[in-house]
């Protein structure tokens, strides 16, 4: 929402050349700001751009795609398939990362089948995360089985050594980065009921934001909000994801 109020108020101040008819149109522009922010494709050479082009911009998306977009240098699109295509078939692309449904949702509105994957949504510990070297894809709960990924334990830990013994955190920074292992699990060991604690209190955390989420978004009028299904849906498999983690975590202690 705050995205879009800036795109309104970008247009609106006379920073694109348009028919004022058309800027002070609600429907037309939510449909203009939607397209853009749904169908454009990125490239990062020469320059960083999103562009969109006519029917590149209608393929669907796909964890396993079959086609491909490249762009040449004079802004031509490229559409190559890089699987077996049978007749009939939807010509698809990726349109995310598919560990982790939500970014999708968030931008492109829909949930896919196959998701087995979420993150962990350990957004509060960021500066962990990047100063560790990973990514949201490696910090994921599995959502068949709730199974967590080593990484989450180790961002967590992290944490908890940065706030209490800066020395124990150097040296565990140092074994992460150096693949060590051996003394990462020695303090693991150690501060295990430590973590698993604050663990515990992540995802009880969680599954009560995603409960309040859910009945904000059951309270709405579906004619005016016909995407509350999805919303539901999405907060669902986020819930269903953590009660199992909740279920491991509770096991360990």
């Amino acid at each position: 929402r705050n995205t879009y109020s800036r795109f309104v108020n970008a247009i609106r101040k006379g920073f694109v050349p348009l028919n004022p008819e058309t800027i002070n149109d609600d429907g037309v522009v939510k449909w203009a700001y939607n397209v853009a922010l749904t169908r454009f494709h990125e490239i990062w050479e020469p320059s960083r751009q999103k562009l969109i082009a006519p029917m590149a911009d209608m393929f669907n998306h796909n964890t396993n795609p079959n086609v491909e977009i490249t762009v040449d240098p004079q802004g031509n699109f490229l559409v190559n398939t890089i699987a077996d295509v049978q007749p009939g078939s939807p010509l698809t692309i990726s349109l995310g990362d598919p560990t982790n449904p939500t970014p999708l949702f968030a931008q492109y509105g829909f949930l896919y089948d196959d998701c087995k994957t979420i993150f962990c949504k350990a957004i509060h510990l960021e500066q962990q995360i990047q100063d560790l070297g990973y990514d949201f894809k490696d910090l994921l709960f599995q959502t068949e089985t709730g199974e967590i990924a080593p990484q989450v334990w180790d961002i967590f830990l992290y944490k908890i050594l940065q706030d209490n013994d800066q020395n124990a955190a150097d040296q565990f920074y140092v074994a992460c980065k150096t693949n060590d292992e051996d003394t990462k699990q020695q303090y693991h060991d150690y501060y295990f009921q430590y973590t698993l604690q604050d663990l515990k209190n992540h995802v009880y955390s969680i599954l009560g934001e995603v409960d309040q989420l859910t009945m904000k978004a059951q309270s709405y009028d579906l004619e005016t909000h016909p995407r509350v299904p999805v919303i539901v849906a999405h907060n669902n498999l986020v819930r269903d994801t953590f009660s199992m983690t909740q279920q491991l975590l509770e096991a360990m202690g």
